[in-house]
């Protein structure tokens, strides 16, 4: 495969788990747009197959679909292989699949809060685990894991979404402390509101973003191999105040 625009240079190749809305087919759809063979995974067969149509239209790149379920971790292993064959190797993998369900302020239940543990965190440990293998081998490679400011602090709206995201954060921290050495870049991605279907569980937004301006910012995230990005950039201060803020003080808030 060549880059059309400049056909003497191979095509980068990346995979985006969580690719049939929101933040996931904006990046499927910016990075097909810069040249890249995209291997878009997602649960839902019919949204996936019109995010890349979409993408492909008059592209640089290529978007190839791939139907996955994220907690079918035994799958993993062999369609990391599978896809990588396939696309014909691997540069980037973002891993942008996420869950918040709507639980009440008296709320305990523990289905709901398995069911994003198991994609917010262990999804992103299959996934990834796969790809941090691969690129130590390689000593070149590029994470990223889309997180959330939520996972910050442990605020009481939805105690095991803050903490699937917090626990996301430490993971990719240590994936970064252990492939930095090895040539590997790990971008930490923390959005505030973006218009998403997750703002129907959000009781108050502000600073609201389109999935495409934090496409975008993650792609710049991308070429400038940083580490912890906040999206859009304003929430660095938003979530430096909040690293700040006395547990004390933190308990009384009512967000």
């Amino acid at each position: 495969m060549f880059n059309r625009k400049r056909p003497l240079e191979p095509q980068p190749r990346a995979i985006v788990i969580g690719a049939s809305s929101g933040i996931g087919a904006a990046l499927t759809r910016k990075l097909v747009t810069e040249g890249y063979i995209v291997a878009a995974l997602a649960r839902r067969a019919r949204q996936l197959q019109d995010v890349c149509a979409a993408a492909n239209k008059n592209a640089a790149g290529r978007a190839i679909p791939y139907v996955h379920d994220v907690t079918a971790y035994e799958t993993i292993p062999a369609l990391f292989q599978q896809i990588t064959q396939e696309i014909g190797g691997l540069d980037v993998i973002a891993y942008v699949a996420g869950v918040q369900l709507p639980v009440g302020l008296h709320e305990y239940n523990f289905a709901k809060d398995e069911a994003m543990v198991k994609v917010n965190m262990l999804g992103a440990i299959a996934w990834l685990n796969e790809a941090a293998q691969r690129f130590e081998r390689a000593g070149t490679g590029h994470i990223i894991g889309v997180s959330s400011i939520a996972g910050d602090r442990g605020r009481i709206g939805s105690p095991v979404y803050n903490a699937s995201k917090a626990g996301l954060n430490t993971y990719l921290e240590a994936l970064r402390n252990r492939l930095t050495r090895q040539g590997v870049t790990v971008t930490t991605i923390k959005p505030g509101f973006v218009d998403t279907v997750m703002l129907e569980n959000a009781p108050k937004t502000f600073w609201v973003i389109s999935p495409d301006e934090a496409a975008a910012q993650i792609y710049r995230a991308l070429r400038w191999r940083l580490q912890t990005v906040y999206v859009p950039l304003r929430w660095t201060l938003v979530g430096l105040a909040l690293h700040h803020i006395p547990s004390f003080l933190f308990r009384r808030l009512s967000f």
